[in-house]
């Protein structure tokens, strides 16, 4: 006997819906757009996106923010303040530079601080706003949609046109724009790989490797096609997907909204019950919402979603659709704003937007990390001392009255200009002696670092014990403090 519950079929001329008039899966009951994600079609395959072109305020501010985005990413490299440039992530030569100001890795605890605080802003900032960083500020977005984006309309055409020349068979004239698209889609990559890697190495490296030939620095080369490649893949294959998938912070926006957070959302106490209506219709007319379901905020959604479902994780709050259906409803002489910036609270309910205590709480520890930070940066010395006793080796006597030890120094200087510095100590009859040299002054170039052997001598007297805690103070040629270094001073038992 076969057990086998066999589904419903389901009945193709009265298709299930909710109050609000979406469509319901068949089985299940529920909305059909929370069974797969916008990429997917029912089959599992790639549904490829191609938004239709917007028009409005909203897309001439993004496209005014994406610009001058672009151009500070693109030149930052290459930008200059005090003979540093605006950015530099070098890992492996351990040199970083963030708006002209060099930092070590002696500064670590600076980047702690500095890493704390971007968190709790993001966090703050998408229970606040949600995703609007996604679809204003992320160099995902604004390559993908100002630049790549850009270019296959250009060559494809937009929207409907686009999926009908990828429909059609291949001829001539579509290799030929297929063939000019990815040739441009690469040399952008390329293009991007190259200041990438000027934030990684710095525009001299940079331009030291593009003078000369590639079998020289292969790894480099190499680095560098792995980049245009990854780049390329990106933009032309993987593209929203990125936002969709792989994006951690679109998972993480999932935990932080509430009902509070303002989003894209649509208005869907005045859109429902959608349906198509006349120029100028009343809804008492009509009985039917402002929502005329034209289709055009899904037709220009970047992520392929239908804001009218909700706020869902593919949304990157990218004001498309509003610009799309505010066009709509100036045509049929309705308000604008049927979908507009919005908390949940305010759609459901009409209240205002509330700053809640969650927000305050954000706030309060932003507001003390920036502070840590900022007392921390200010405090930051010019010279980054280190005095450590040399592995192994013990105190030696000289005479009755004097020990010494022998250390190791490590000098960094911090700053752009050299430095002449010398090593003190507090107490009196104590001498440092440096190994190897025949004088006591420290020379360090701009931004280098020193090393080097100390014999520290110390009357017997002064000690307090088997370990004595030491202050070495460091000087500059003006004799002004610039550093004090603490270590231990081995001595026998008193």
């Amino acid at each position: 006997m076969n057990n086998t519950i066999t589904p419903p079929k389901p009945d193709k001329e009265k298709p299930k819906v909710n109050e609000a008039g979406q469509k319901l899966n068949e089985f299940t009951g529920q909305e059909s757009f929370r069974d797969t994600i916008g990429t997917l079609k029912e089959d599992g395959s790639r549904n490829w996106i191609m938004p239709k072109k917007t028009s409005g305020k909203f897309t001439t501010a993004r496209n005014i923010v994406a610009t001058i985005l672009m151009v500070i990413l693109l030149a930052g490299p290459f930008l200059s303040i005090n003979g540093h440039p605006l950015l530099l992530l070098n890992i492996l030569d351990r040199k970083f530079v963030i708006f002209g100001q060099p930092f070590w890795p002696q500064d670590f605890h600076l980047f702690v601080f500095a890493v704390l605080a971007t968190v709790v802003f993001i966090v703050l900032f998408t229970v606040i706003f949600g995703r609007i960083f996604c679809g204003w500020v992320c160099p995902q977005t604004i390559f993908m949609e100002f630049v790549f984006r850009r270019i296959e309309q250009w060559i494809e055409g937009d929207g409907f046109k686009q999926q009908a020349f990828n429909k059609k068979p291949y001829d001539t004239d579509k290799i030929i724009r297929k063939t000019v698209k990815h040739i441009l889609f690469f040399s952008f990559s390329f293009m991007i790989a190259n200041v990438f890697l000027a934030y990684l190495v710095g525009k001299e490296q940079l331009y030291h490797l593009i003078e000369d030939t590639p079998a020289n620095h292969m790894a480099s080369f190499i680095a560098l096609v792995a980049f245009s490649g990854a780049f390329y893949f990106v933009f032309s294959k993987f593209r929203e997907q990125a936002c969709i998938i792989a994006c951690p912070y679109g998972r993480l926006q999932g935990v932080l909204l509430d009902n509070n957070s303002v989003v894209v959302a649509y208005d869907y106490v005045r859109g429902e019950p959608r349906g198509k209506i006349r120029k100028a219709e009343s809804v008492e007319e009509g009985k039917k919402g402002d929502c005329v379901d034209c289709g055009l905020c899904v037709q220009v959604c970047p992520t392929g979603i239908d804001i009218r479902n909700g706020t869902q994780l593919e949304c990157i709050n990218c004001t498309a659709c509003i610009d799309a259906c505010n066009e709509v409803m100036v045509k049929t002489e309705r308000p604008k704003g049927l979908i507009r910036y919005a908390t949940q609270n305010e759609i459901a309910n009409g209240e205002k937007f509330k700053f809640t205590t969650r927000m305050k709480a954000y706030s309060v520890i932003l507001a003390l990390l920036i502070g840590v930070f900022t007392t921390t940066l200010f405090l930051r010395s010019d010279v980054e001392t280190t005095v450590l006793r040399v592995p192994g080796a013990l105190y030696s006597m000289e005479g009755e009255n004097f020990v010494t030890n022998v250390y190791q120094y490590q000098l960094v200087n911090k700053t752009t200009h050299a430095q002449a510095l010398t090593f003190q100590i507090p107490i009196a009859g104590a001498s440092v002696t440096h190994l190897g040299k025949d004088h006591h002054i420290i020379r360090l170039k701009e931004e280098e670092i020193g090393k080097g052997l100390l014999l520290i001598r110390i009357p017997r007297k002064s000690l307090t014990g088997v370990k004595t805690k030491l202050r070495l103070e460091v000087y500059n040629a003006q004799n002004q403090q610039v550093d004090v270094a603490k270590t231990t001073f081995m001595g026998p038992s008193r």
